[in-house]
């Protein structure tokens, strides 16, 4: 007979050769489905239906801003038309749109490349939440969004609370960004290795980011957001990134 637990797993000694015995006892624990990736280069985590609906993934990175392993956590939010949010620590910020700039430009035009994820893009086509909006994450977090009314919603109390005792899972200055489009919230950060504690403090994070962005979906459909289209113009704050030295 064929042991259960192997066959839902991909063997016990495949999991324990690579230190994630932990993980997949905890998976079983929660009911949840533990199995490798596909690229084998990590495994993924897909919660019990229908307790919940995320699915968690670690392995090799799917941006090239990650250097190292990634983990990335994803679910849907439902119904949010043409929204798009982005909460991402302020060094990558920085980073990235340092580099969407020197890609973006050149000696006799400006133009964007349609190959850079979209949240690359989002940095010098969307406005800035400004940083004293942002209270105890000023230091560490950026938000934006093509309607900042939105992100300015959907960094309710809970949600910061999360955002800044990441630190205690996440160890700086490993970089950690949400973006919310097309009706699904996907978490990523780098992660070099596979923790439980890490991973249950990024599903923390996770799931009140979720009740946060499905309750502004809500908070859309009833038009109590509304005074502001969603934003096509560019932040001239992006292009080129201006000097964020905390004062």
């Amino acid at each position: 007979m064929v042991n259960p637990f192997r066959r839902w797993f991909g063997g016990s000694r495949d999991v324990e050769a690579h230190g994630w015995t932990a993980v997949a006892a905890w998976a079983k624990a929660g009911g949840h489905r533990f199995a490798r990736s596909s690229d084998h280069s990590g495994f993924v985590v897909e919660a019990a239906w229908p307790a919940a609906t995320w699915r968690l993934e670690w392995g090799a990175p799917q941006r090239h801003y990650f250097s190292q392993p990634e983990l990335r956590v994803r679910a849907e939010v439902g119904a949010t038309g043409e929204l798009q949010m982005l909460v991402i620590s302020r060094e990558l910020m920085l980073l990235l749109e340092q580099q969407v700039f020197e890609e973006s430009t050149d000696s006799t035009e400006t133009r964007m490349d349609d190959s850079l994820p979209e949240e690359m893009r989002w940095l010098v086509l969307y406005p800035k939440l400004p940083r004293s909006e942002l209270g105890v994450l000023r230091e560490r977090f950026g938000a934006l969004s093509n309607l900042p009314r939105a992100v300015h919603s959907w960094l309710d109390a809970p949600l910061v609370k999360q955002l800044d005792a990441s630190s205690s899972w996440l160890p700086e200055p490993l970089p950690l960004l949400m973006v919310v489009q097309r009706g699904r919230l996907t978490l990523r950060c780098a992660l070099p290795e596979p923790g439980l504690p890490a991973l249950q403090g990024a599903l923390g994070l996770f799931g009140v980011a979720l009740a946060a962005a499905r309750r502004v979906g809500v908070e859309m459909a009833k038009g109590s957001l509304a005074g502001g289209r969603p934003s096509t113009w560019g932040a001239a704050s992006a292009m080129p990134p201006v000097d964020e030295t905390p004062r």
